[in-house]
């Protein structure tokens, strides 16, 4: 088996808790593996997994256009390499984003998740919020999603897989090599979502199949 690497992207955001998130995850699976914060192009070339944390959406994207950065991600995902977009990650990976409140935003996009996005869909920054969630296509019937101005998906391409849904908006979806949530678990104890990636991390690295994956 070889060893796998997986990045955060440390542009903006919950680049911290997603590393400790993912460090956590990697042990209780007992998978050989690193975790390295992304600051460079360079570093994207060498990932085996990428992590796009929450935060503001506009500021992750307009700063991934230096020296290339986006279109190395892009490039990098569209090859296979998974790649799990948290909240303000789900918006930068999807092909299409407008506001709740105040419409179309012009932000840089990967464009490689076909979704369509509403941003703030629960409100603002003081409408954030705890709620659990069913998500039966990965085989949990509850988790604790931490809602922080968090979107929603309003619309899904045929390939994309709803994976859980909460008050009958769309919160988490998977296409492929593709895993988004529009809540944060790395801001819980539990790390199931995290862990339910770095599997299909190392599935595409030693190629194995493991479909469909369970949050166990």
């Amino acid at each position: 088996m070889s060893k796998i690497q997986i990045g955060i992207l440390a542009v903006q955001g919950d680049v911290t808790e997603n590393f400790l998130a993912t460090m956590a995850s990697m042990s209780e699976l007992g998978i050989d593996g690193t975790v390295v914060q992304v600051k460079t192009i360079e570093q994207i070339s060498e990932l085996d997994g990428l992590i796009i944390p929450g935060g503001e959406s506009t500021v992750i994207g307009q700063m991934s256009l230096v020296n290339g950065g986006l279109k190395k991600i892009k490039e990098k995902i569209e090859s296979g390499m998974p790649v799990f977009g948290i909240c303000a990650g789900m918006i930068f990976l999807s092909k299409n984003s407008k506001d709740k409140v105040v419409g179309k935003v012009e932000q840089p996009l990967l464009d490689v998740l076909d979704v369509k996005i509403e941003r703030n869909s629960f409100g603002r920054q003081k409408d954030s919020f705890e709620a659990k969630i069913s998500m039966e296509p990965v085989g949990i019937s509850s988790f604790n999603g931490v809602f922080i101005r968090a979107p929603s998906v309003s619309e899904t391409g045929s390939d994309v897989e709803i994976l859980a849904k909460f008050n009958e908006k769309i919160v988490a979806v998977k296409q492929g090599n593709i895993l988004a949530t529009a809540f944060h678990p790395e801001l819980t104890e539990d790390y199931r979502w995290h862990s339910y990636f770095q599997k299909m991390v190392d599935a595409a690295k030693n190629k194995y199949p493991i479909f469909p994956i369970k949050l166990l």
